[in-house]
């Protein structure tokens, strides 16, 4: 492994959500606490967190809707445990510049000195080599080449957050659908005449299709349905209503050990390093000093 995969692989730790090293989370919508949930600053090992500061955390973290709480505590929990990882990085005077982390993105000061405070303290916790074919023997079927699907579909084009264009749509594909059930061999001739998609040209073929090539709606259907079938009802995508054919399948095959040990070795070596990296924070937590905040649950 590269340095830089290594990087890419580990500096990135989150803790009830929140990354504490490495690239930044997306922010979520701002979740406010209830009122008195901050009366009281946290302190952690004698350093005081103000209210403030987990307050703005809470952009960061989800909770339920109505539970606004619940973002506020995961928010707690973990400034909590960068103020703990900051402050072991400084107990044992690391020092690091920050890295990239994406084009033209960089860590913060912060950040880079937890990356390097667990680079140093962690285990390489490399897989050997049989560990790797274990693994990779409990089930090889795991590992298989993504499936490939030959596909027609005839669209009936709505937006669907139109009620009234949604339910002419689904009205006119109800119809059309069942032609095409009375009558297989006419599919590709009602595609030509009905449907809004530019595959009518070609009879509604799109041709081969693998997983993540269409809309998540359009895939499972894809999934569901064995060669030569039709979909027994319309399925709606953010482009209209769908009647969609499945013309063949080639399923996807097992790949031997070798085409896959790479990977296997990569998926293990995070495992390992995200535990150890728990273990640690754990340790932290059990030796530190904190008021106002309960990790008991943690």
């Amino acid at each position: 492994m590269s340095c830089d995969a290594k990087h890419n692989a580990r500096t990135v730790i989150t803790f009830g959500g929140k990354v504490v090293a490495g690239a930044q989370s997306a922010p979520q919508p701002r979740q406010e606490p209830a009122i008195g949930a901050a009366a009281a600053p946290i302190v952690v090992n004698g350093e005081i967190i103000e209210s403030e500061i987990i307050r703005h955390e809470t952009q960061n973290h989800s909770a339920p809707k109505g539970k606004p709480q619940e973002a506020w505590l995961k928010a707690t929990r973990a400034v909590v445990i960068r103020t703990l990882l900051l402050q072991e990085a400084r107990r044992q005077h690391i020092t690091s510049e920050p890295a990239e982390v994406g084009p033209g993105r960089f860590e913060t000061e912060d950040e880079a000195l937890i990356r390097s405070l667990l680079e140093q303290t962690l285990d390489d916790a490399k897989p050997s080599a049989e560990d790797i074919r274990l693994e990779w023997q409990k089930d090889p079927a795991r590992f298989k080449t993504p499936p490939l699907w030959e596909v027609s579909h005839i669209l009936c084009a709505a937006d669907p957050r139109n009620e009234e264009g949604r339910a002419k749509a689904l009205e006119r594909a109800n119809g059309i659908l069942a032609l095409a059930l009375n009558n297989a061999k006419a599919f590709s001739s009602l595609a030509a005449r009905e449907s809004d998609c530019g595959s009518k040209t070609s009879g509604g073929a799109l041709g081969q299709l693998g997983p993540g090539d269409t809309v998540p709606e359009f895939e499972a259907a894809l999934r569901s349905l064995s060669e030569g079938e039709i979909t027994s009802q319309p399925v709606l995508t953010r482009h209209g209503y769908h009647i969609i054919r499945l013309d063949a399948l080639a399923e996807g095959q097992v790949l031997p050990f070798e085409a896959v040990r790479e990977k296997i070795a990569e998926a293990l070596e995070k495992t390992a390093w995200a535990i150890q990296a728990r273990h640690f924070v754990d340790r932290l937590v059990k030796a530190a000093d904190i008021k106002g905040a309960d990790f008991s649950v943690v």
